[in-house]
């Protein structure tokens, strides 16, 4: 975004339309995973809005005394550095390899477009989400695993199809749900050994 956009803006008022308007962009940025029937793909601001929802939902689930405010937060933040970076499939490993780096430098950017005490508390939500340090985190984190399966199950596996995953890939790489939803993991196992029967795997070697 150019002043030019909203020239008769000053700050602070001019500094977060500047980050309201710069956040668009996440719209365009494509997730493997499809949107229910629509089979088109899911982009970045759904999925983080489906993970707002998800914690309002499954609040029960989360850790005990937890401050969902915070971990709303983190949940409409931690995918903000993908206007910059783009969306990583969970499953390329060379890609997670390079994914900090990049996250770092988008996040160094679009955080410092507010005013600076916004700037900073809205990067300690984000530095938090990443660090995992925290049980609102680490529920955070869990939740953002939970919203892809939910996806793939929702559309007969299609991109663990497309990518070649398997049963045995998903069940191990999703270790966080079953860290921070115990029972919403067990009834997850139960479903995903469903969705095997139904052929929504890529086959195992």
């Amino acid at each position: 975004m150019t002043p030019m956009d909203f020239p008769t803006l000053t700050p602070p008022l001019a500094q977060q339309f500047a980050f309201l308007a710069e956040l668009d962009q996440l719209k365009n940025v494509l997730r493997r995973s499809l949107v229910g029937t629509t089979r088109r793909r899911e982009n970045s601001a759904e999925h983080s809005w489906h993970l707002a929802m998800m914690a309002l939902v499954l609040v029960e689930h989360g850790p005990v005394g937890v401050d969902l405010s915070r971990v709303l937060k983190m949940l409409l933040v931690h995918d903000i550095v993908e206007i910059d970076a783009d969306d990583t499939f969970f499953y390329d490993v060379k890609g997670q390899s390079l994914k900090a780096e990049k996250e770092k430098a988008a996040a160094d950017r679009i955080f410092a477009l507010l005013p600076p005490a916004q700037a900073q508390e809205l990067r300690e939500m984000w530095d938090e989400f990443e660090a995992e340090a925290t049980p609102e985190a680490k529920w955070a984190q869990g939740l953002d695993r939970l919203q892809a399966v939910v996806q793939n199950l929702r559309t007969n596996g299609a991109a663990w199809q497309q990518h070649h995953i398997t049963k045995a890939r998903v069940l191990e790489s999703n270790q966080k749900i079953r860290a921070t939803m115990p029972a919403v993991w067990q009834a997850l196992v139960q479903q995903v050994e469903w969705a095997d029967r139904q052929g929504y795997f890529w086959p195992e070697a």
